[in-house]
């Protein structure tokens, strides 16, 4: 029995849904960035709140502990990147968030794309964010405590953790925004399963900043370009099952 032409035929559109080419693949995630980048330019809500947390959390941890140079400058690094993950986690929070509140999160999974492009676009866009917040947060953080933060070993360390980081969280936000709880359920996914490449990073920008030779932080350095690494495939190889569940 010969098929039916409805049936047999396909849309040009779907030529390419398992098998895109590099320049459509890389044209989806940079609609993707741009969008987000055009909606916070608009509205202006997500730098604005991770800028004001970041001063709050600066400045309460520089006044309310109220320590002496010498003890205030063993903690700077660990204030640094405590401020560093909350601003992060609450830039992440925010992902998924318009697609959720407009409804279009299905429309995108709906449509003949590699998945894969969606989370490449949201996790650059997101880490664009992170660091806008970071270039404020180093400046600010070298005004209150007077300690060099503008070496670039440290800023390597400092891009090379935030990236690891926002990784995982973008990757960990699909999970979290199909929940009534996600500001919540967020945090809960991703602290356990960032330990490690927060705890390296403190540790490679602790060694850097006090001057320490190669070999006392190459280790922790390893470990956060590793962790990076793997969490690339993961999310990679998991994205289309956890996004579609």
């Amino acid at each position: 029995m010969m098929n039916s032409p409805v049936s047999t035929m396909k849309s040009p559109m779907y030529n390419n849904d398992k098998n895109p080419t590099t320049g459509q693949y890389w044209r989806i995630v940079r609609t993707i960035i741009w969008k987000d980048i055009n909606i916070e330019m608009r509205k202006k809500t997500l730098i604005s709140a991770l800028f004001i947390f970041s001063v709050m959390v600066t400045l309460i941890f520089t006044f309310a502990l109220d320590l002496d140079k010498s003890t205030r400058d063993n903690v700077a690094v660990g204030v640094l990147w405590v401020t560093f993950v909350f601003a992060s986690t609450l830039g992440l929070n925010q992902t998924f968030a318009n697609e959720k509140n407009h409804r279009s999160l299905e429309g995108m999974l709906l449509s003949p794309i590699d998945y894969t492009a969606i989370f490449v676009g949201k996790f650059i866009s997101t880490y664009i964010f992170v660091i806008i917040i970071e270039i404020i947060i180093i400046p600010m953080f070298y005004i209150l405590y007077g300690i060099q933060l503008f070496s670039p070993l440290f800023l390597l360390i400092v891009l090379l953790g935030s990236f690891g980081y926002t990784l995982v969280g973008t990757l960990l936000t699909s999970i979290a925004i199909r929940t009534q709880v996600r500001e919540i359920m967020l945090p809960i996914l991703l602290f356990p399963v960032s330990m490690p490449i927060i705890i390296a990073s403190v540790q490679c920008s602790n060694a850097i900043l006090s001057g320490a030779n190669w070999g006392q932080f190459s280790n922790a350095f390893n470990l956060v370009i590793v962790y990076d690494i793997i969490f690339i495939g993961v999310a990679i190889m998991t994205f289309d099952h956890l996004i579609q569940e």
